[in-house]
C-alpha cells in the first residue's frame, strides 16, 4: 500500500494509560486517499466517570459535554467499522496504539492493518526541526494553522498535512514520488546518519 493512502487518527484521553485505568474521550482521524482527504472520523466518547480540571482545560472537552456523549463501546464499533484494513499513523504512535488496542479489546474488535509514526519519521524528514511536536512541526512545514491543538479531529488534520509535508519533501529531494508504507516504515527506524544512503539507494 502506498505510503499517501492510509487513515490518520488521534485520541484526546482521561491520561496517559489504560492500564492504569484511563479511557479514550474523543477519536478523530482522517482518510487518506492518494494524498487527499476524502473522509473523517469524529466522535466525543463517555467514559464513564468524570474527567479531571486538568483534562480539561487541557483538551477543552467538559464532562458537560461528555455526559452527552455515546459510550466508548458504541464509538469504537463505529470507528473499528471506518479503520477497516487500512494501514494507519498517528503523532507519537506507542500513545494512541495503546488506547487503540485497549479500547478494542473491551469490545472483541481488532485491526489488520500496520500503524507507523508521524513523529518518528520527522525525526528523520526534518532533522533541523527545533522540535518535533506537531505544532512545532506545523511551523517548520509552514502549513497555515488556526491552532486548535489537543482535540482530536484537528489534530489528525494537521498530522495529515505535515505528513504529507514530509512526503512531498522526499519526493523534491530525491525523486522518489511513490514510496510505499512499508518503505516509509522502514525509513522511520533508520538511524539519522544513515537516512541520505537509504533514501539514496532507492533512487537507483
Amino acid at each position: 500500500m502506498r505510503a499517501d493512502t492510509l487513515v490518520i487518527l488521534d485520541f484526546e484521553t482521561t491520561g496517559l494509560s489504560p492500564d492504569m485505568g484511563d479511557r479514550a474521550i474523543e477519536i478523530g482521524a482522517v482518510r487518506l486517499q492518494d494524498g487527499e482527504v476524502i473522509e473523517e472520523f469524529q466522535a466525543l466518547m463517555n467514559p464513564g466517570f468524570k474527567v479531571s480540571r486538568f483534562i480539561a482545560d487541557y483538551t477543552g472537552i467538559s464532562n458537560d459535554m461528555l455526559s452527552d456523549a455515546d459510550s466508548c463501546e458504541n464509538v469504537m464499533a463505529r470507528f473499528a467499522d471506518f479503520l477497516a484494513a487500512d494501514n494507519w499513523v498517528a503523532h507519537n504512535t506507542s500513545f494512541d496504539k495503546r488506547f487503540l488496542d485497549a479500547e478494542l479489546q473491551r469490545i472483541g474488535r481488532t485491526y489488520s492493518g500496520e500503524p507507523s509514526c508521524s513523529l518518528l519519521l520527522s525525526r528523520r524528514i526534518y532533522q533541523d526541526a527545533q522540535s518535533h511536536k506537531l505544532g512545532e512541526l506545523v511551523k517548520h512545514a509552514r502549513i497555515h494553522s488556526a491552532g486548535g491543538y489537543h482535540r482530536a479531529l484537528y489534530d489528525a488534520q494537521m498530522t495529515a498535512k505535515v505528513w504529507m509535508a514530509m512526503l512531498e519533501d522526499v519526493a523534491e529531494r530525491y525523486g522518489l514520488f511513490d514510496l510505499s508504507f512499508s518503505q516509509i516504515k522502514k525509513l522511520s527506524k533508520t538511524p539519522k546518519k544513515s537516512v541520505d544512503k537509504l533514501l539514496s539507494s532507492w533512487c537507483v
